[in-house]
């Protein structure tokens, strides 16, 4: 079966589900894992896919997003062009594993999907742990301040380390957090997970220097933390790997 997939998360799943060999393009940020990436072609930039790229690679399926904004510009062509898709457009934990049992069933890889996926179940089935929560922002990008909002799984992420997300009561995917509501949420710690970025380039002095945040408890106490957007932003495998390291970021402030 040659497959196509557009955005990282659904490229991490196909290969996830031990099917990286049946990739035939994959888009421009497609970047894990590296070695099953390394030589396949491209379709373009996750928010402007070449569809003409896609239907010379002849796919029997492409595996596409409804995840950011723009991206049912790509999914519109890829349905004008005629070609054999499906969607995805989790905002839950749930809905990442639904989507993980939805594509193996596609690829015949039923039984790796049920295995992936039980690890979502068997997490969501957990209780929080003891204690309150500690408030905790997750930055999507720096300037303006995006933070997610309450239709995303990081929320569900952040329960299961012991944490929350003071935006959690927004009904939306995210929003711009002002000063004023940074100020009045008092999060205690920060955690950068800047979209686009590698984590190597975070800077936390661009966090420390913003005008009316010095007596934020996550300022003040310099608690700032990078958690790449690979383990919370893409919403598939690595999700599990980002829950574990919002537990240890938990832990320190405890």
């Amino acid at each position: 079966m040659r497959i196509v997939a557009h955005t990282c998360s659904n490229t991490e799943i196909v290969c996830a589900l031990g099917r990286g060999d049946w990739l035939v393009g994959v888009d421009d940020h497609s970047d894990y894992p590296a070695d099953t990436l390394a030589t396949l072609p491209r379709i373009g930039a996750d928010l402007d896919v070449n569809v003409e790229r896609i239907r010379e690679l002849e796919p029997d399926l492409v595996i596409t997003s409804l995840t950011v904004p723009g991206h049912e510009r790509c999914l519109e062509r890829i349905i004008a062009a005629g070609l054999p898709y499906i969607v995805t457009q989790p905002t839950s934990l749930a809905d990442v594993a639904a989507d993980i049992r939805r594509i193996g069933e596609a690829l015949d890889a039923r039984t790796a999907a049920e295995a992936l996926a039980s690890e979502f179940d068997r997490l969501l089935a957990n209780p929080a742990p003891p204690g309150p929560a500690v408030p905790i922002l997750v930055e999507w990008w720096p300037k303006p301040v995006i933070v997610p909002g309450g239709r995303s799984w990081v929320n569900e992420m952040l329960r299961l380390a012991g944490g929350c997300n003071p935006w959690a009561s927004h009904d939306t995917e995210s929003i711009e957090a002002t000063t004023a509501q940074v100020r009045e949420a008092a999060p205690r710690a920060v955690i950068m997970s800047w979209c686009g970025v590698t984590e190597d380039k975070y800077r936390p002095h661009i966090v420390r220097r913003r005008e009316g945040w010095e007596d934020v408890p996550a300022i003040r106490d310099d608690r700032i933390f990078a958690v790449s957007e690979a383990w919370l932003g893409r919403p598939g495998p690595r999700l599990l790997q980002g829950i574990e390291r919002l537990r240890d970021i938990v832990t320190t402030l405890r």
